[in-house]
Protein backbone atom coordinates (compact mmCIF):
# COMPACT_ATOMS: atom_id res chain seq x y z
CA UNK A 1 0.00 0.00 0.00
CA UNK A 2 1.64 3.41 -0.67
CA UNK A 3 2.42 5.19 2.14
CA UNK A 4 -0.13 7.56 4.25
CA UNK A 5 1.54 10.73 2.91
CA UNK A 6 0.73 9.79 -0.81
CA UNK A 7 -2.43 7.21 -0.39
CA UNK A 8 -4.62 7.15 -3.56
CA UNK A 9 -8.39 7.13 -2.77
CA UNK A 10 -8.68 3.63 -4.14
CA UNK A 11 -5.68 2.60 -1.31
CA UNK A 12 -8.40 4.41 0.95
CA UNK A 13 -11.14 2.59 0.05
CA UNK A 14 -9.25 -0.61 0.15
CA UNK A 15 -8.36 0.17 3.72
CA UNK A 16 -11.88 1.25 5.52
CA UNK A 17 -13.04 -2.01 6.20
CA UNK A 18 -9.41 -2.70 8.02
CA UNK A 19 -10.10 0.05 10.28
CA UNK A 20 -13.58 -0.64 11.26
CA UNK A 21 -12.32 -4.26 12.16
CA UNK A 22 -9.29 -2.49 13.79
CA UNK A 23 -11.49 -0.34 15.93
CA UNK A 24 -13.95 -2.75 16.65
CA UNK A 25 -11.77 -4.95 17.79
CA UNK A 26 -9.56 -3.14 19.85
CA UNK A 27 -12.71 -1.90 22.12
CA UNK A 28 -13.96 -5.47 22.68
CA UNK A 29 -10.33 -7.26 22.59
CA UNK A 30 -10.60 -7.49 26.59
CA UNK A 31 -14.36 -7.87 27.05
CA UNK A 32 -14.18 -11.10 24.43
CA UNK A 33 -10.93 -12.47 26.33
CA UNK A 34 -12.92 -12.95 29.60
CA UNK A 35 -16.15 -14.70 27.68
CA UNK A 36 -16.59 -18.17 25.92
CA UNK A 37 -15.89 -18.21 22.16
CA UNK A 38 -18.27 -16.26 19.79
CA UNK A 39 -19.07 -15.99 16.81
CA UNK A 40 -19.54 -13.33 14.08
CA UNK A 41 -23.17 -13.09 15.26
CA UNK A 42 -22.14 -13.06 19.03
CA UNK A 43 -23.84 -16.39 19.45
CA UNK A 44 -21.37 -18.47 22.07
CA UNK A 45 -19.75 -21.23 20.19
CA UNK A 46 -20.37 -24.76 21.68
CA UNK A 47 -16.95 -27.15 22.81
CA UNK A 48 -15.16 -28.48 20.17
CA UNK A 49 -16.65 -31.41 18.88
CA UNK A 50 -20.48 -30.87 19.56
CA UNK A 51 -22.75 -29.17 17.13
CA UNK A 52 -23.93 -26.00 17.88
CA UNK A 53 -27.39 -25.57 19.05
CA UNK A 54 -29.96 -24.54 15.94
CA UNK A 55 -29.98 -20.58 16.06
CA UNK A 56 -33.06 -18.74 17.78
CA UNK A 57 -35.57 -16.33 14.98
CA UNK A 58 -33.67 -12.63 14.75
CA UNK A 59 -35.85 -10.40 16.13
CA UNK A 60 -36.71 -7.54 13.80
CA UNK A 61 -34.18 -5.17 12.64
CA UNK A 62 -34.06 -1.70 14.72
CA UNK A 63 -35.27 1.32 11.69
CA UNK A 64 -31.98 2.69 11.99
CA UNK A 65 -29.75 -0.34 10.68
CA UNK A 66 -28.47 0.28 7.27
CA UNK A 67 -29.29 -2.90 6.10
CA UNK A 68 -30.45 -2.34 2.48
CA UNK A 69 -27.54 -1.41 -0.41
CA UNK A 70 -28.82 1.74 -2.27
CA UNK A 71 -27.29 4.96 -4.19
CA UNK A 72 -28.49 8.60 -2.64
CA UNK A 73 -28.44 11.30 -4.85
CA UNK A 74 -26.55 14.60 -3.94
CA UNK A 75 -30.15 16.35 -4.51
CA UNK A 76 -31.29 14.11 -2.05
CA UNK A 77 -28.98 14.74 0.99
CA UNK A 78 -31.10 17.06 3.15
CA UNK A 79 -28.57 20.37 3.07
CA UNK A 80 -28.15 22.56 7.15
CA UNK A 81 -26.17 25.86 6.43
CA UNK A 82 -23.65 27.48 8.53
CA UNK A 83 -23.45 30.77 10.54
CA UNK A 84 -20.55 31.21 9.17
CA UNK A 85 -22.01 30.30 5.01
CA UNK A 86 -20.58 26.56 5.49
CA UNK A 87 -23.21 23.86 4.43
CA UNK A 88 -23.84 20.58 5.71
CA UNK A 89 -25.51 17.61 3.56
CA UNK A 90 -26.51 14.55 5.80
CA UNK A 91 -26.26 11.28 4.24
CA UNK A 92 -26.27 7.99 6.76
CA UNK A 93 -27.10 7.84 9.67
CA UNK A 94 -27.26 4.72 11.69
CA UNK A 95 -25.93 1.18 12.62
CA UNK A 96 -24.27 -1.57 10.34
CA UNK A 97 -25.87 -4.77 9.98
CA UNK A 98 -22.19 -5.63 11.68
CA UNK A 99 -23.24 -3.35 14.65
CA UNK A 100 -21.01 -0.74 13.97
CA UNK A 101 -22.69 2.97 14.01
CA UNK A 102 -21.64 5.62 11.20
CA UNK A 103 -22.62 8.88 10.80
CA UNK A 104 -21.71 10.10 7.09
CA UNK A 105 -21.60 13.63 6.18
CA UNK A 106 -19.99 16.29 2.96
CA UNK A 107 -19.54 18.98 4.41
CA UNK A 108 -18.30 22.82 2.30
CA UNK A 109 -16.59 25.67 3.82
CA UNK A 110 -16.00 29.25 2.69
CA UNK A 111 -12.85 30.79 1.95
CA UNK A 112 -12.18 32.44 5.02
CA UNK A 113 -14.87 31.21 6.81
CA UNK A 114 -14.25 31.28 10.79
CA UNK A 115 -13.88 27.40 11.77
CA UNK A 116 -15.55 25.20 14.44
CA UNK A 117 -13.25 25.84 17.53
CA UNK A 118 -11.28 22.86 19.04
CA UNK A 119 -13.36 20.31 20.09
CA UNK A 120 -13.13 16.56 21.58
CA UNK A 121 -15.22 13.96 19.32
CA UNK A 122 -16.52 10.47 21.58
CA UNK A 123 -15.58 8.41 18.05
CA UNK A 124 -13.42 8.18 15.04
CA UNK A 125 -13.44 10.01 12.17
CA UNK A 126 -12.16 10.27 8.45
CA UNK A 127 -12.33 13.61 7.05
CA UNK A 128 -11.47 13.03 3.18
CA UNK A 129 -10.83 16.23 1.26
CA UNK A 130 -12.88 16.33 -2.18
CA UNK A 131 -11.76 20.06 -3.10
CA UNK A 132 -9.81 23.05 -1.98
CA UNK A 133 -7.41 23.16 1.32
CA UNK A 134 -8.08 22.33 5.07
CA UNK A 135 -5.83 22.81 7.81
CA UNK A 136 -5.56 20.03 10.67
CA UNK A 137 -5.15 21.51 14.29
CA UNK A 138 -5.40 18.38 17.01
CA UNK A 139 -3.87 18.01 20.01
CA UNK A 140 -0.62 15.41 20.37
CA UNK A 141 1.13 15.13 23.47
CA UNK A 142 -0.03 18.34 25.09
CA UNK A 143 0.47 20.60 22.12
CA UNK A 144 -1.29 22.22 19.15
CA UNK A 145 -0.35 20.65 15.51
CA UNK A 146 -1.25 22.29 12.41
CA UNK A 147 -1.10 19.49 9.12
CA UNK A 148 -2.17 20.85 5.46
CA UNK A 149 -4.16 18.06 2.84
CA UNK A 150 -5.55 19.03 -0.15
CA UNK A 151 -8.39 16.97 -3.08
CA UNK A 152 -7.62 13.56 -2.34
CA UNK A 153 -6.18 14.05 1.30
CA UNK A 154 -7.35 12.31 4.28
CA UNK A 155 -7.23 13.32 7.86
CA UNK A 156 -8.02 11.10 10.62
CA UNK A 157 -8.97 11.61 13.83
CA UNK A 158 -8.32 9.38 16.63
CA UNK A 159 -11.17 8.67 19.55
CA UNK A 160 -11.15 11.46 22.03
CA UNK A 161 -9.00 13.87 19.91
CA UNK A 162 -9.12 17.70 20.50
CA UNK A 163 -9.51 19.36 16.78
CA UNK A 164 -10.96 21.59 14.43
CA UNK A 165 -10.37 21.93 10.73
CA UNK A 166 -10.22 25.56 8.39
CA UNK A 167 -10.34 25.94 4.96
CA UNK A 168 -6.95 27.59 4.01
CA UNK A 169 -7.53 27.75 0.40
CA UNK A 170 -8.82 30.05 -2.15
CA UNK A 171 -11.67 27.80 -3.05
CA UNK A 172 -14.51 26.46 -0.58
CA UNK A 173 -13.24 23.29 0.60
CA UNK A 174 -15.19 20.14 -0.10
CA UNK A 175 -15.19 17.33 1.98
CA UNK A 176 -16.74 14.10 3.51
CA UNK A 177 -16.87 13.52 7.06
CA UNK A 178 -17.20 9.04 7.96
CA UNK A 179 -17.66 8.90 11.56
CA UNK A 180 -17.22 5.50 12.98
CA UNK A 181 -18.69 4.00 16.20
CA UNK A 182 -19.15 5.65 19.82
CA UNK A 183 -21.33 9.09 19.59
CA UNK A 184 -21.51 8.56 15.54
CA UNK A 185 -25.41 8.35 15.94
Amino acid sequence: MASMKHISRRDLCVSLPAFAVLGASASTAAASQARAPENFAGQTLPPAGQAPAPAPASPPAPANVLAASRAIAFDAMPVRTMANGGESRDIVHGALATGETVNLHQSMQVVAAAPNPLHVIQHSEFILVREGSLEFQHESAGQIVSETVGPGGVIYVAFGTRHTVKNVGSVPARYFVIAIGGDAK
